[in-house]
């Protein structure tokens, strides 16, 4: 009897998932078919699936995923760090697929790869249907770096381990050396709350917090900030000047006004990074002499390289206990369930919802 998985199918913004069954793909070298075990709803998902962004119609959204490896290409086939792989190991990857002969990939951005695939971004074809979370299986592509997740995470903080921890990862190596420096984090959903632990743990002096969200500032507190201040309301300057000024600030809105806002909040030599400008918005409004007299840099992210997925996990298997990241999926729903999961998600009661094929 052939082997088949269930696929949910976005067709258009806003309209309901179509179920798929889709026959086990043949693997061509350095392919794998991964069993799903568990996926997020990132907020780039609920762009797609609102509208917010570009998506492909017949697509299978999802890129926080983790799963265990079901059937190989060949035996011998290894992890980022050389590590055999076998039929059953967990494992996690790679947002996309690469090509690591292209121009971008040898300059340092593989992640601008030219040909980048990207799971739960790309339209099905015959050949690559099971192409992301949402779904019971997934067909990972040669050149998708793979890595076998820690045995003592749980699901619930592994799945977004390759999409959040490993952009947060990504940042702060943008960022620099952060030890004994003051960073601020614009934006504390789950991004930002991944950036306040780890900036912690990276050894920054003061980790502060700031967001339109008084629940979701106080909740940083949890997470290595040390302070919170509320977006807009009273003048931040002051409290942090005291200790030395802002010497980063990881940007995760992607609001253009508080990018703007943000850049005046650096003191001197200071390192903006922006994560979170990934939807359409206006030009932002900079000064060059500003940043010129200021010795200013601002640097942008969009992606990852294969690296800052390996910080990422390392940070969360020797700080999960430290930090409360379990309680972040605030719900989970079963596959069959995306519909619901979706509204639950856009109505932003929680950091993430969890998926169970």
């Amino acid at each position: 009897m052939e082997k088949v998985a269930i696929a949910k199918v976005f067709i258009e913004p806003e309209s309901p998932f179509i179920t798929r069954s889709v026959a086990f793909p043949s693997l061509a070298e350095g392919e794998l078919l991964v069993k799903i075990d568990f996926s997020t709803i990132c907020t780039s998902d609920l762009h797609s699936f609102f509208g917010r962004r570009h998506a492909c119609s017949h697509s299978v959204l999802g890129h926080e995923i983790i799963g265990i490896i079901e059937k190989m290409s060949t035996k011998d086939m290894y992890d980022y760090y050389g590590n055999q792989l076998n039929i059953g190991d967990s494992i996690t990857w790679t947002i996309y697929a690469h090509d690591p002969d292209s121009i971008n990939a040898k300059k340092g951005y593989p992640q601008k790869s030219e040909a980048l695939y990207k799971y739960g971004h790309e339209q099905m074809n015959d050949t690559y249907q099971l192409n992301g979370g949402f779904a019971s299986h997934c067909h990972l592509r040669k050149n998708t770096t793979l890595f076998k997740l820690p045995k003592n995470l749980s699901n619930l903080e592994a799945a977004p381990l390759n999409c959040t921890h490993a952009t947060i990862a990504g940042a702060l190596r943008l960022a620099g050396d952060l030890n004994n420096k003051n960073i601020l984090v614009n934006g504390v959903g789950m991004l930002g709350l991944s950036a306040c632990a780890m900036a912690k743990e990276e050894g920054a002096k003061n980790v502060w917090s700031q967001d339109i969200d008084s629940k979701k500032a106080t909740n940083s507190l949890k997470f290595g900030a040390k302070k919170t201040f509320i977006y807009g309301e009273g003048e931040i300057s002051p409290a942090v000047n005291a200790e030395g000024g802002i010497d980063v600030i990881i940007e995760t809105s992607g609001n253009p006004e508080a990018i703007e806002y943000c850049l005046k909040l650096l003191g001197i030599g200071g390192t903006l990074v922006l994560v979170g400008s990934v939807f359409s918005q206006r030009d932002l409004t900079i000064n060059g002499e500003y940043l010129v007299r200021n010795l200013l840099t601002i640097k942008g992210l969009h992606n990852y390289i294969p690296e800052d997925l390996a910080t990422a996990i390392n940070f969360m298997e020797k700080a999960h206990l430290k930090y409360p990241f379990e309680s972040l999926v605030g719900k989970t729903f079963s596959l069959q369930e995306l519909d619901e999961a979706f509204a639950t998600a856009q109505n932003g009661g929680y950091y993430r919802i969890g998926i169970l094929p």
